[in-house]
């Protein structure tokens, strides 16, 4: 079937209820143009999210479903993964809400590894009260790189700047136990065919952090950035990937540097994220490149301390929604031109 925008399908995980997930999920949705650009499910329970919608003064039409062959275009759709109803407090850490965020989740991602959606959005999740012994990952991209084909690359996305990590939930005082030579060209390999192939960008250009402050001045403040990065990025570059640095984090985006890059890769979680959500305003999508399904997210977690009050702003899930739908119909038209690559007639004459 051709993909046109209304029967493009986004499942969406509900998050954990207790915050601010709901409230972004049903105030996108609440635009009737977005059910113009998607067909959206949401994985979870229709009298929950319901009632949810209630709370917050909302007036989408709520399609509640049983399987997903059932869902309509140009409705707010709901399908039952649980039926029980569930209590809620809102801005409360609770174990019990955690599991039905983990069992949203689940039934959203195997429903896209069975394509029976087209993409996945999820609204935050709390990293302590999902865990249990069916669930020990730390968050969403560490299932979904298990469950999925490829490697998972955490990628903060925005009009103004990307931002790719070498390293993303690891402990500072372990950073540089995992930065090796290897990882950063795997890495920087993902992140150079993700823009190529998500973002429509021919020959990406891409800027690299260093690890240590003013990247080790010479060797003064460690030799990391001259024993691992820069053989990496040379060995890069010589293979045809269009790689520059390592730049001293403290003065790259300061003095504007980011904006002559197509993406700027950060060593560690902080470094990348710190810049990322000065400069997008609150906009910002993560992505996770690098698997052969797309997801994203809001850049932001569950809000606990503004849970329930309808003082959530939408804008960054919305632009995560908008993000997958582009890069899902990006991703077919390059398949389509890489996979059927014009073939040049013999002359004849």
């Amino acid at each position: 079937m051709v993909k046109h925008a209304e029967n493009i399908i986004v499942g969406v995980s509900i998050g954990d209820m207790n915050g601010i997930g709901p409230e972004v999920i049903l105030k996108t949705f609440e635009d009737t143009r977005m059910l113009e650009a998607c067909t959206p499910v949401i994985f979870a329970n229709a009298k929950i999210v319901s009632f949810l919608k209630k709370s917050y003064q909302l007036t989408s039409n709520i399609n509640g479903i049983d399987k997903i062959e059932q869902l309509i275009p140009g409705k707010l759709n709901v399908l039952n993964v649980w039926k029980e109803g569930v209590n809620l407090e809102y801005g409360t850490l609770d174990d019990n809400v955690g599991k039905y965020a983990i069992k949203s989740f689940q039934a959203a991602t195997k429903a896209l590894k069975e394509n029976k959606i087209d993409v996945l959005v999820t609204a935050p999740i709390n990293k302590y009260n999902i865990q249990s012994d069916e669930y020990k990952f730390a968050g969403h991209t560490d299932y979904l790189n298990e469950q999925l084909e490829g490697d998972a690359l955490m990628f903060m996305i925005h009009e103004d700047i990307k931002v790719g990590l070498i390293t993303d939930h690891v402990p500072l005082n372990e950073v540089n136990q995992h930065i090796t030579k290897e990882l950063i060209e795997k890495k920087i390999k993902t992140i150079n065919q993700t823009l190529i192939s998500d973002f429509r960008i021919n020959k990406p250009r891409i800027a690299v952090l260093g690890i240590n402050p003013h990247c080790g001045d010479n060797g003064v403040i460690g030799n990391e950035d001259n024993t691992i990065v820069k053989p990496a990025l040379e060995h890069l570059f010589k293979k045809g990937i269009q790689v520059f640095g390592p730049f001293s984090a403290d003065s790259f985006f300061g003095s504007g540097q980011h904006c002559k890059f197509d993406a700027v890769v950060a060593m560690y979680h902080d470094q990348g994220l710190i810049p990322f959500k000065t400069l997008s305003f609150g906009e910002g999508v993560n992505y996770t490149g690098g698997l052969n399904k797309i997801r994203t997210s809001p850049d932001h977690g569950t809000g606990y301390d503004i849970a329930g009050k309808n003082k959530a702003s939408e804008n960054s899930f919305r632009e995560a929604v908008y993000s997958a739908i582009d890069i899902f119909k990006n991703r077919i038209e390059y398949n389509e031109l890489t996979n059927n690559p014009l073939k040049v007639s013999a002359n004849k004459n």
